[in-house]
């Protein structure tokens, strides 16, 4: 018997556009530069295409979930407890698919698109990926629907996921109290997270539970010394829509075809972002290695710059974090 249960995101809508018009009434108040009109243009434009590419693949995500829900070691029953554990689950899932998507450049290139933006505020968060089917993020959710969740169940809780996760983009809330901090992701986790500042590259891949990286060594505390910096280490320098969703698959696919042997076109697929041949660019590791030699010889550090518009963002490295 088909099994229906409603998206969670379409009864959240309206929620999400009341908070962006009262996070645009405070920045008019606070600080208008957290605002730029351009940006936020993109960004609405980037998850309006997100959601039109959800819609043409959701029918086959569905199916293949299906066809590996088939083969379950168990069946588990629609009872709300089995809902809170899905949730859990899905959200190390969730960490899980975030930190590859940040350490392989194949997922980076879909998810690159959400880390795009020079500005952190709420139409940050709408900024999704045109492409996550062709990258198979997918992938990572296929463990519980082999356990035995149905399909059904994971894709509700996920939906719960991703509306969490929309209110910790933004920088008018500052530190929430103390015990939320350290269970919950928080925006000021998520700024680490999103900040292109050697100290922050690499952490707080959190969905909804901080606790992941905090187990896992993944876990950054935000700094008042060290104020976030957003974007991506070599930012686009351009608002087309088109280039902001297809810019690294571009690069990739340009590595490919001028990387010297097999084993190299491999790396430019699957290695970590920034990952070259020759060591000509910078991976995260690279460029935190720096900066914390650099600190330790309490010198003075130099942030990488932001290719400019005139340069061409596929011949640079992307930013690895």
């Amino acid at each position: 018997m088909p099994v229906h249960l409603p998206d969670p995101v379409n009864y959240a809508i309206p929620g999400f556009v009341l908070l962006v018009l009262a996070e645009m009434a405070v920045a008019r108040l606070r600080d208008r530069k957290r605002f730029c009109p351009k940006d936020t243009l993109t960004s609405l434009a980037l998850g309006l295409g997100s959601t039109v590419a959800g819609l043409l693949t959701a029918g086959f995500v569905y199916a293949i979930a299906m066809g590996i829900y088939q083969f379950r070691i168990f069946t588990i029953p629609f009872a709300w407890y089995w809902f809170v554990l899905a949730f859990v689950l899905d959200d190390l899932a969730y960490y899980a698919f975030h930190r590859s998507a940040h350490r392989v450049r194949w997922f980076w290139a879909s998810h690159v698109i959400h880390h795009s933006s020079q500005h952190y505020n709420l139409t940050t968060a709408l900024r999704q990926t045109w492409t996550g089917f062709v990258s198979l993020g997918f992938l990572f959710r296929l463990p519980l629907f082999l356990i035995g969740f149905h399909p059904a169940m994971i894709f509700f809780v996920a939906a719960l996921n991703l509306i969490y996760q929309f209110w910790i983009h933004t920088e008018v809330i500052g530190r929430m109290p103390r015990w939320f901090e350290a269970v919950m992701n928080t925006p000021s986790h998520h700024r680490v997270h999103h900040a292109t500042n050697a100290r922050y590259l690499d952490r707080n891949y959190a969905g909804v539970f901080i606790v992941w990286d905090r187990m896992l060594g993944t876990f950054v505390e935000e700094r008042a010394d060290d104020r976030p910096r957003y974007g991506i280490v070599k930012d686009l320098g351009s608002f087309n829509l088109l280039w902001a969703a297809f810019h690294e698959w571009v690069g990739i696919a340009k590595d490919v075809w001028a990387a010297p042997n097999m084993k190299s076109r491999i790396g430019y697929m699957i290695a970590p972002p920034g990952w070259s041949h020759d060591g000509s660019r910078d991976t995260s590791e690279v460029i935190k290695a720096r900066w914390e030699a650099r600190e330790q010889a309490g010198v003075a550090w130099k942030q990488p710059t932001s290719s400019s518009s005139a340069e061409d963002p596929a011949e640079a490295p992307s930013r690895a974090a």
